[in-house]
Parts: C-alpha cells; structure tokens; sequence
C-alpha cells in the first residue's frame, strides 16, 4: 500500500523563501530508508507544501518533518495523512 504524508507550513511574511530552503534541507528517514517519492510546492502567502510517499500502511509510525523555528511560521505545521486508492 502506498500513503502519502502531506506537511504544509505559512512563513512570516517575507520569509517565504527561508522556509522553502528549511524545508528543502530537512532529511527524513525511516527505519527502512527514506520515502518512495518527495515533491516540494510554494503557494501564494509564503505557503510551501512538502508531500511523501512511502510503501506503508496508513497506520504505520513513519517519520514526518519536524515543526520550524516558532518564528519562522505564522502558524502550527498541518499535516494530513492519505492512502492510495485504486482506479474505479
């Protein structure tokens, strides 16, 4: 099964690009190595997205990026977690 882990932070206003090389620069590895696929988006608003796929379960325990400097983000990380699904 493949789930996907979608981690999305707002910058301080600014500070957009910062984020984007934090983000960029955080390695994530699990017990059986990094994720399958990584992709990293930049939205309006110093918005960036970071999604993973890993060969997992939906349930299971897999590392996640870490929550940036307070000051940095406007906000807490949202994070959301989604399992593939086949093609109807």
């Amino acid at each position: 099964m493949t789930v996907a882990l979608m981690w999305e932070a707002r910058a301080v206003d600014g500070r957009g690009d910062e984020l984007l090389a934090w983000a960029r620069a955080q390695e994530i590895h699990g017990a059986d190595g990094g994720p399958v696929r990584r992709e990293t988006f930049r939205a309006p608003q110093d918005r960036v997205l970071v999604i993973t796929w890993w060969d997992a379960a939906l349930d299971a325990e897999l590392p996640e990026l870490a929550e940036p400097d307070g000051e940095l983000v406007t906000r807490a990380v949202h994070r959301w977690r989604f399992e593939s699904v086949e093609r109807a």
